[in-house]
């Protein structure tokens, strides 16, 4: 029986590369590349995502819609690693751990798109809350969030680093998106069942990967107010046979830098960790996900999409 064939459309880009060297290695599947002097040209580009037997795009999204316009084979199926695609219908949303059937329908589907590194944190801690009634589906949901400057691809990295240089004690730390409307909320916003778009505020870190996404719950404003206790508890429940989504104890200091939360401590896994902490007197909680924002933020996600969609066990070439 001839193996799978994959072809990596924008192998060299930041997503595609960390793709690559996880797939490289591995001998159940034939990785497919272009030559570097045709990677721009469509006529190759085409003839090659046509001829595999899985295509991942790890591209900008115009770029991404147009090769997927490019597909006149039927039989191939497309793993979409830009955002592109993450809200659009006849798209199966990859987030396996999501709900019940959710590795059924990306085993059985040709169009795959690749999570968001943030939206991955936030929807681990909110998707179950809102999906069990915890938290009421229009409550006004905020969302802080810091990456490290890999997250935003190569335009985001030279332009962190190029202020960086800059100044002598590195620039610690920035927020971003203040217009609003960063590209990520759709996306939230259609996978979490909220009512409303959270209002999302992003930051950029001085450190290359890792990630904590924040969701305060200040419980007071609720009618029926939850315990610190039932929030962990639906969690855990609900991740209870999931391998790369860990739930730690209910108000956990033991993964913790002293006083401090590590944004890294994820990093080179394709965990999300996941975190509660309450105060049942306050009437306050905080949700927080830690995961690396290149492993199943993007290229640990990707492939174990990959090893979904071609039927094989879902845990090879991840960690």
């Amino acid at each position: 029986m001839s193996k799978p064939t994959v072809f990596i459309d924008g192998a060299e880009g930041t997503t595609g590369l960390q793709i690559h060297s996880r797939l490289n290695h591995r001998h159940d599947m034939e990785i497919v590349s272009i030559p570097p002097e045709k990677r721009k040209d469509a006529q190759a580009r085409s003839q090659l995502i046509n001829s595999a037997d899985v295509a991942i795009l790890c591209l900008p999204d115009d770029a991404a819609r147009e090769a997927v316009s490019f597909v006149t084979n039927p039989n191939v199926k497309i793993l979409d690693a830009s955002s592109a695609h993450r809200v659009t219908d006849g798209w199966v949303y990859g987030f396996p751990e999501l709900e019940q059937n959710r590795r059924e329908q990306i085993k059985h589907a040709t169009r795959v798109s690749n999570p968001g590194c943030y939206p991955t944190g936030f929807l681990a801690c909110v998707r179950p809350l809102i999906a069990s009634g915890i938290i009421p589906n229009d409550f006004p949901v905020t969302i802080n969030a810091i990456s490290g400057y890999s997250g935003g691809g190569k335009k985001l990295i030279e332009e962190y680093q190029s202020i960086s240089q800059q100044q002598a004690d590195n620039y610690a730390y920035g927020i971003y998106g203040l217009s609003f409307g960063h590209k990520h909320v759709k996306e939230i916003h259609k996978h979490s069942g909220l009512k409303f778009p959270p209002l999302f505020v992003p930051a950029v870190g001085n450190f290359e990967k890792g990630m904590l996404v924040q969701i305060p719950l200040p419980l007071q404003a609720l009618k029926n107010q939850p315990s610190g206790e039932l929030i962990h508890n639906t969690l855990k429940e609900y991740y209870q046979n999931e391998k790369y989504v860990l739930v730690a104890p209910l108000n956990d200091d033991s993964l913790r830098k002293g006083k401090f939360f590590d944004a890294q401590a994820a990093n080179d896994t394709n965990l999300v960790q996941v975190f509660v902490f309450a105060n049942d007197e306050t009437k306050e909680a905080l949700l927080v996900a830690r995961l690396d924002n290149l492993g199943k933020g993007a290229s640990g996600a990707a492939v174990q999409n990959l090893n979904i969609m071609l039927g094989l066990d879902e845990d090879l070439g991840l960690c």
